[in-house]
């Protein structure tokens, strides 16, 4: 478990519980916002993947009270307010991608929601908990310190967000919770929460914050820079092959569960450079997409990606896209065949030499292309298009 953890706070406790044999209630608690969970997130649930398989049971807790007020980590503005709707959309779409990695056989998987204990609140018994917290506890959080800085407005219910998450441990009886670091401040007023109402704290985990493919601070669908566990295995594949040659290593560590002598020989590729790191990152890409789908697709995929990006071939499943005549611009094809692109990352493409019809390097916008049915279009290292011309005005 080591090798993804950053810290343990109340390690000796932990150990102490896991030696006698207690079956560990592990606390696995997210707001109802964006459920779209990537291989960051992923580090934490095969750490509770690891606990189950030794009969420890994971509390998925549904905020779906918490996310009407808003997790304020991270953020410089106060978040929208989502409706009951879209909240029990977002459950929906949470329970099934955890299944992607948790076992969620009852003995070793419950789920819980807060609105059960907050829902039914006297508000006199919230008050007491408010009563409990400080305005110095709160202002040590760096994201409310760096709001005032800024002189931007901290709303009265994001104060109480700590307090509310920090409650939820003590309604659970949770024993540990793993999170990324920046969760550390609202667990900590949960093990406070704990012992003011005389329980036993939980531990907490902190793992790892891996950088995103294009080496920012961390996956983030702001960005765009992650791999979604929903993804096909040819995306996951395809993505990790444009990871950076000097976060090879690094995902490889977080992400994969290859041995110490797999890791040694990708380090070595890495730092050899060329063929050697492009094998590197095969290892790696290949690994991933194992450990989700299973060694076939993942065999199947890697030959997929030499024949198609290293040995130029088109690969089996090209999206067919209609075109409403033979001869239209080069700017014009692309807009029809990558309408996510904008219209200045198309010309980048033409720039960079990036795009062939038929196999024919197109540089000029505003070329006139002749096409005809099943004519193909290459634009970038992993999007391809086969023509279709309709004939009809």
């Amino acid at each position: 478990m080591r090798r993804t953890i950053d810290s343990i706070v109340d390690e000796e406790g932990l150990r102490q519980r896991l030696d006698r044999g207690e079956r560990l209630r592990i606390k696995y608690g997210v707001d109802l916002t964006a459920p779209d969970l990537h291989l960051g997130h992923a580090v934490n649930l095969w750490l509770m993947r690891h606990l189950q398989e030794h009969g420890h049971k994971v509390v998925f807790l549904l905020g779906d009270l918490t996310t009407q007020v808003g997790d304020p980590t991270g953020k410089t503005e106060t978040r929208p307010v989502l409706s009951r709707e879209a909240i029990e959309a977002n459950a929906r779409a949470f329970l099934d991608q955890v299944q992607i990695v948790l076992n969620t056989d009852p003995a070793v998987f419950e789920v819980r929601r807060n609105s059960e204990w907050f829902g039914q609140m006297p508000i006199p018994e919230l008050l007491g908990l408010f009563s409990m917290t400080t305005h110095a506890q709160l202002m040590a959080r760096d994201m409310f310190r760096d709001r005032i800085a800024a002189g931007r407005e901290i709303a009265l219910h994001e104060l109480t967000y700590p307090v509310l998450q920090g409650y939820d441990s003590f309604a659970m009886q949770s024993d540990l919770t793993i999170v990324g670091s920046d969760q550390l401040f609202n667990e900590m007023m949960g093990r406070q929460y704990q012992q003011r109402l005389g329980e036993r704290p939980q531990s907490i985990i902190t793992t790892v914050i891996t950088p995103g493919l294009d080496g920012g601070p961390k996956q983030s669908k702001s960005i765009g820079n992650y791999v979604a566990l929903t993804d096909t295995p040819i995306d996951k594949f395809g993505k990790i092959m444009s990871l950076a040659d000097d976060l090879i290593g690094v995902w490889a560590n977080a992400y994969t569960t290859l041995d110490e002598a797999a890791l040694a020989r990708i380090e070595d590729g890495t730092r050899s450079g060329g063929l050697a790191a492009r094998d590197a990152k095969l290892a790696v890409a290949e690994a991933v997409v194992e450990r989700y789908h299973g060694p076939t697709i993942a065999a199947d995929e890697r030959t997929r990606f030499l024949d198609v990006f290293s040995a130029g071939a088109e690969p089996d499943d090209i999206q067919t896209v209609t075109v409403p005549t033979e001869a239209l611009t080069a700017l014009n094809l692309l807009e029809l065949v990558r309408p996510e692109l904008s219209q200045g990352a198309r010309r980048r493409l033409l720039a960079q030499g990036a795009v062939r019809v038929d196999g024919q390097t197109v540089n000029d916008p505003q070329e006139s292309l002749a096409l005809a049915d099943g004519s193909t279009v290459r634009s970038g290292k992993r999007s391809w298009a086969r023509i279709r011309v309709n004939q009809e005005p």
